[in-house]
C-alpha cells in the first residue's frame, strides 16, 4: 500500500488549485470543471493533493487549526528565497525560518485560505 493521494476539502477549489499550481510547482493530473471541482495535484514525485469543494459538508476552519494539528510539509532548498516568494503571493508567515536540534531549517506558513504549509529543508533527507 502507499498514499495516493490526501484530499482537502476547500471553499474555493479552483482558485487554491490555481495558487498550488503557480507557486508550489503542482502539477494537474486530473481536473473535473463542475461541483465539486476537484483536482488532483502533484508533486515531482507523484505525490497528490485533492483539492475540492464539497458543499455537502463543512469546510475545516483551516486557518483556525494550529498548525501542528495538520499541515502539509513541502521540501525546500533555499527557504529565505521561497519564504519571501510565497509571502509575495500571498502566503502568511506563521514561524520564521529556523534550526531545529537535529539540523533540520523549518519555517510554518499559511496558503492564502489558511492552510499550514510547512517548509521543511532535511539535515538528512527522508525522501
Amino acid at each position: 500500500m502507499r498514499i495516493e493521494h490526501i484530499a482537502l476539502n476547500v471553499a474555493d477549489p479552483l482558485s487554491t488549485g490555481r495558487w498550488y499550481v503557480e507557486n508550489l510547482g503542482f502539477t494537474v493530473k486530473r481536473r473535473v470543471m463542475e461541483a465539486p471541482w476537484a483536482q488532483f495535484l502533484a508533486d515531482d514525485a507523484g505525490s497528490m493533493l485533492e483539492i475540492y469543494g464539497n458543499e455537502q459538508v463543512p469546510v475545516p476552519d483551516y486557518a483556525a487549526a494550529d498548525p501542528m494539528i495538520f499541515h502539509i510539509a513541502l521540501l525546500s532548498r533555499d527557504m529565505p528565497s521561497d519564504v519571501a516568494r510565497l509571502k509575495a503571493a500571498g502566503a502568511t508567515v506563521v514561524s520564521e525560518p529556523k534550526e531545529l536540534s537535529n539540523g533540520d531549517e523549518m519555517a510554518m506558513l499559511r496558503d492564502p485560505w489558511g492552510i499550514p504549509l510547512q517548509l521543511i529543508n532535511r539535515a538528512e533527507p527522508m525522501v
